[in-house]
């Protein structure tokens, strides 16, 4: 599963994780962090990533749009890349899971 972390999170999120979400991005480093939210959304949906963000907004649009694409909302507040990072890893398997889950559209980690 490809990650795509919106403007809020740390760009070095891609290389901390790379082992377990290969492929992953950020926004700034694919020139979309002015970009409206609905154009990261296209973004993903056609580049076929999840969306990770601490914002409301994405978790709105799944409820709303359904995926593709996924949507990750981390609720766990402004934190360091190594406290994100740590939260990733700790739920990997269930975020994996959600990945293959056709009906799922957006998982709340905390």
């Amino acid at each position: 599963m490809k990650l795509l972390f919106d403007e809020n999170l740390s760009f070095k999120l891609c290389e901390s994780i790379a082992d377990l979400f290969p492929g992953s991005n950020h926004v700034r480093l694919l020139g979309l962090s002015e970009a409206a939210d609905r154009a990261v959304w296209n973004y993903a949906k056609a580049n076929g990533f999840t969306i990770v963000s601490q914002d409301a907004d994405f978790a709105e649009m799944a409820a709303l749009l359904g995926s593709p694409p996924k949507v990750i909302w981390l609720r766990a507040g402004n934190q360091s890349k190594t406290v994100i990072s740590t939260l990733l890893r700790r739920h990997a398997d269930l975020i994996n899971e959600f990945g293959n889950d056709d009906n799922a559209a957006c998982l709340e980690v905390y």
